[in-house]
């Protein structure tokens, strides 16, 4: 089956899910981290592209603010999150702490520490609210990710998303595999795990990923058969993952 068709399908299941989400009152939370250039962007505009914009967006929070760098650390996220009949996708999330403030050093060793002794339960609170609360991590080899790069700096279409971090990216790679393996050990909860998700193909990612979440969801008229995903592409993080070279170096 072709991409596009492939795509449409499963974008019909996702309007039969939200469907699900207004009617019952529901509420869904998915948080989107990863390298720079991993398809983030891409993978959640595929999320909402057919779904009602009164109730399913993307967040993307900027720089924080003075105000919040004086507050708790999570203050600023919570009145993003969920109310019923509402689907959040968090394009980046409080994980910006385990990963780039960390690794750039954007944030004091006391405060990553902090942030990594709270979170699991800022996330236990998320879901015995019963917000619905999935995790991904979006992974992209080096190679990949550096041909991305360059694909951007020539399309004109794509300047927006040239940053100084992106050219930090490659130079401190091992740098951003440490942090993501560490966050990996310390925040992958029976109650909230990380999903990781091979991107070098983008297509194949996507579609993957899609099938993978509305695989866990509930709703009438679901279309099992078409919802099997990829245990290549996408997999629970465990330290196996490694071995079976599930997680790029």
């Amino acid at each position: 089956m072709g991409y596009k068709k492939e795509l449409y399908n499963l974008q019909v299941e996702l309007v039969k899910f939200q469907k699900e989400v207004i009617e019952k009152d529901l509420k869904v939370c998915v948080i989107f981290e990863g390298r720079d250039a991993a398809g983030k962007d891409g993978t959640i505009k595929r999320f909402l592209e057919h779904l009602s914009p009164r109730e399913a967006r993307s967040v993307a929070l900027g720089k924080p603010s003075d105000k919040d760098k004086r507050s708790w650390y999570f203050q600023r996220y919570v009145p993003h999150l969920p109310s019923g009949s509402q689907m959040i996708f968090f394009n980046r999330s409080w994980y910006n702490r385990a990963g780039v403030e960390r690794v750039m050093g954007f944030c004091t060793k006391k405060e990553y520490k902090e942030f990594m002794e709270e979170v699991g339960d800022f996330e236990k609170l998320l879901v015995h609210s019963g917000i619905i609360f999935i995790k991904y991590y979006l992974d992209i080899s080096k190679k990949e990710q550096k041909k991305r790069f360059d694909a951007r700096k020539s399309d004109p279409l794509k300047q927006w998303k040239i940053s100084p971090i992106d050219k930090q990216a490659q130079k401190l790679w091992d740098e951003y595999s440490k942090a993501r393996d560490d966050m990996f050990a310390k925040t992958s909860f029976d109650f909230a795990p990380w999903y990781v998700v091979h991107t070098d193909k983008k297509k194949v990612a996507r579609i993957n990923t899609i099938k993978h979440f509305l695989s866990m969801m509930s709703y009438p008229g679901k279309r099992d058969e078409i919802l099997d995903y990829k245990n290549d592409i996408i997999c629970k993080y465990d330290k196996k993952c490694y071995k079976k070279g599930l997680i790029f170096p």
